[in-house]
């Protein structure tokens, strides 16, 4: 008897869905073809324990499944439970009327009970798509799937509850979630919160100014000052996510298998990947291509802490998702494409000692242990930062004093004021949302400048030896700092501070 059961392989964020044809005849031998990997291949052991321990069985005839399209690579162990429903409709242990309605995944533990899989609401939204009936999948992923709307999902615990749902002894509810409501939930009272850090006051309004823009920033200071601090706070700050940029957030933690028990995430990422991380795992890929580091930061934080201290080679692959928001990974047999739209934060300390131009350190670096430290990072990964800033120690007085300062919330609204701004101006533009990922094109358009801020920037640039590459930078920053102040025009007081976010940038910044 030959029989149609359907599951799914995840590619990049999107799903598609894989035909299990299970056919049983005269003979002996287990044969699964369609280029399964080792783990498909090994389920074999797998349903035949879960299906006896459940009082069922693996016939003793020719089984043969073929897993369509036969062209496309099958990995992972969630068919385990797709392949068990296959075997036992086709040789008619269960009813196999309505096996092919719907799309069933989960990996079977020996006893029959299941274990959670990758992937979860990509799938769901696939076989949304295709018009299925409904989605089999283990309960730990149910409220991840449950996000999409007009899809019976049930979450199950074991196989025996598939079986019983066919074979019409159980009743199955399925998994239905409010995603307004999810989406809607807020963190009032965030764990990182700008209150707790003493001082900093110009650091702060540079993390504001940031945070408003869409801004890279990068905080150059010796150890102790409050740069990880400060970078940790950042997401506070940041405009709450619109269910656009929610379900996207999602479906990629979704594929990485990161996804927490609430489903919907409604908070903006933050990673922080230690300096030891590889390439491959900074922008995604490997023999089994999972997102990287700076695709979970999708619409959030990617935090490079000791930025120095990364391979080159690590930190070059970001040039390119810096400025195009997405990473496409080739292969021989395969391209990816994960979108990558993050915020970059970086921190270093000035020199190899952590102190710079301090008489009372104990550690001084040279000036040519300084510059073969600083030149680890390219000239070509800082002109896709908009803004240096140098963060000082906090004195003593301004870490015992009590008076609370600003908190989150209320920095929060003056960015998500600014942001607003933002996307009506950029309403016409498909890819463009915020200052930050404005192209030359755009800065000349929303940047002009009157005589007075025009003299100012030529004579900034003259006697504080700045590049060419900060002159877009510089504009940048300065319509956001005026968008901040509700500003239609970008003004002299606007250039003036936005200049002072290059010291990198400053010929002779060593000396």
């Amino acid at each position: 008897m030959l029989v149609k059961v359907f599951g799914s392989a995840v590619f990049g964020v999107e799903a598609t869905t894989i035909t299990v044809e299970v056919n049983i005849d005269k003979g002996i031998g287990y044969h699964l073809v369609g280029l399964p990997d080792n783990a498909v291949k090994e389920s074999s052991y797998r349903i035949a324990a879960a299906l006896k321990n459940n009082g069922y069985y693996l016939p003793g005839k020719k089984i043969t499944i073929n897993m369509a399209p036969a062209d496309l690579r099958k990995e992972g162990s969630a068919y385990d439970l797709t392949l068990a429903i296959g075997i036992l409709a086709a040789s008619g242990q269960i009813k196999a009327d309505e096996v092919d309605k719907y799309l069933i995944m989960g990996e079977l533990s020996l006893d029959g009970g299941l274990q959670p899989i990758k992937g979860a609401l990509s799938i769901a939204i696939k076989a949304k798509e295709e018009g299925f009936k409904g989605f089999f999948l283990p309960i730990q992923n149910v409220k991840e799937a449950a996000i999409v709307v007009d899809l019976d999902v049930y979450g199950v615990e074991n196989v025996l509850q598939v079986i019983d749902f066919f074979e019409g002894n159980r009743t199955l509810e399925p998994t239905i979630i409010d995603t307004r409501e999810e989406f809607n939930k807020t963190l009032d009272f965030p764990e990182f919160d700008f209150s707790d850090v003493k001082g900093q006051e110009s650091i702060k309004r540079c993390m504001e100014i940031a945070a408003a823009g869409g801004h890279n920033i990068i905080l150059i200071g010796p150890p102790g000052s409050g740069k990880t601090m400060l970078a940790k706070r950042l997401p506070s700050i940041l405009p709450p996510m619109t269910m656009n940029e929610a379900l996207e957030t999602t479906k990629i933690h979704s594929v990485a298998g990161k996804v927490k028990d609430s489903g919907l995430m409604n908070q903006r990422p933050f990673r922080s990947p230690h300096h030891t991380a590889s390439s491959v795992s900074l922008v995604g890929g490997g023999s089994y291509p999972q997102p990287g580091e700076i695709s979970l930061a999708h619409n959030g934080v990617l935090f490079l802490d000791e930025l120095p201290e990364f391979k080159r080679e690590v930190l070059e692959v970001m040039r390119q998702p810096l400025e195009d928001r997405e990473v496409t990974i080739s292969r021989a047999k395969f391209t990816i494409t994960y979108p990558s739209s993050f915020m970059l934060v970086a921190s270093m300390n000035p020199s190899p000692s952590g102190f710079f131009n301090d008489v009372d350190s104990p550690l001084n670096s040279s000036s040519a242990e300084m510059q073969r430290y600083l030149s680890k990072i390219s000239g070509p990964l800082l002109d896709r930062i908009d803004i240096h800033i140098e963060v000082t120690p906090v004195p003593f007085d301004k870490l015992t004093e009590t008076r609370k300062a600003e908190n989150s919330t209320e920095i929060r609204k003056r960015v998500t004021a600014a942001r607003e701004i933002q996307s009506k101006r950029f309403s016409n533009f498909d890819n463009i949302h915020y200052n930050a990922q404005m192209s030359t094109k755009q800065i000349r358009e929303f940047c002009d400048l009157d005589e007075n801020s025009l003299q100012l920037l030529k004579t900034a640039m003259e006697r504080l030896n700045l590049s060419a590459r900060a002159f877009d930078r510089i504009l940048k920053v300065s319509r956001t700092i005026a968008d901040l102040e509700d500003s239609e025009i970008v003004n002299s007081n606007h250039i003036a501070e936005a200049i002072q976010y290059r010291s990198l940038d400053r010929d002779g910044w060593l000396g």
